[in-house]
């Protein structure tokens, strides 16, 4: 049972990335299963759409986690973070755009999941900071909406086609981390 809702779970964030509002029988069909099977596991839209989001987080909390403990030269771990961000892709697109659609996303579950992360994000730029590798003009949140708006912007990038996926990430620690005063 859980392996089927899972299935419709990831059908559903591959479906409402594409359009917010497909139909839930867009959805069983993407994941295989009967609308019937479908409203077994989520008996709503709300729910479906709940148990997508806190997938998404826990993926996303996951990813960065491990790119920060993947090294401890600060610089690194802020590019592993960038390059985990763009790695959640439909993921991390799909929550961002049911927040700028202004679709209620429970701040209780974001502020838990997350919040250790923002910490040792925040944490991370302001040593980068002090220690003069970035900008200290900048603020934290305007480099916060930075990192966000290059995940956003490299995901835009991938859907389009039109740069090469070998290149991308590079292409987005190069202009995140020359935007916040990083040279080489």
């Amino acid at each position: 049972m859980e392996e089927t809702a899972q299935r419709i779970i990831d059908a559903a964030i591959y479906v409402f990335n594409d359009n917010l509002s497909a139909t839930l029988d867009a959805v069983a069909d993407k994941a295989g299963v009967t609308r019937r099977t479908l409203n077994r596991y989520f008996k709503e839209r709300a729910q479906l759409i709940e148990s997508c989001k806190t997938e998404m987080l826990q993926t996303c909390e996951q990813a960065m986690n491990t790119a920060f403990n993947s090294n401890t030269d600060p610089l690194k771990q802020l590019e592993m973070m960038l390059y985990a961000g763009i790695d959640c892709g439909y993921k991390y697109a799909f929550l961002n755009k049911l927040k700028q659609q202004s679709i209620p996303v429970q701040e209780e579950v974001c502020n838990d999941q997350m919040d250790n992360v923002k910490q040792k994000w925040f944490s991370l730029v302001a040593a980068l900071q002090k220690n003069g590798v970035v900008d200290s003009k900048l603020t934290l949140w305007w480099i916060f909406v930075l990192f966000g708006g290059m995940i956003n912007s490299t995901i835009d990038a991938l859907r389009s086609g039109n740069v090469a996926q070998h290149d991308i990430k590079k292409f987005a620690w190069f202009s995140f981390s020359r935007s916040i005063g990083i040279t080489f």
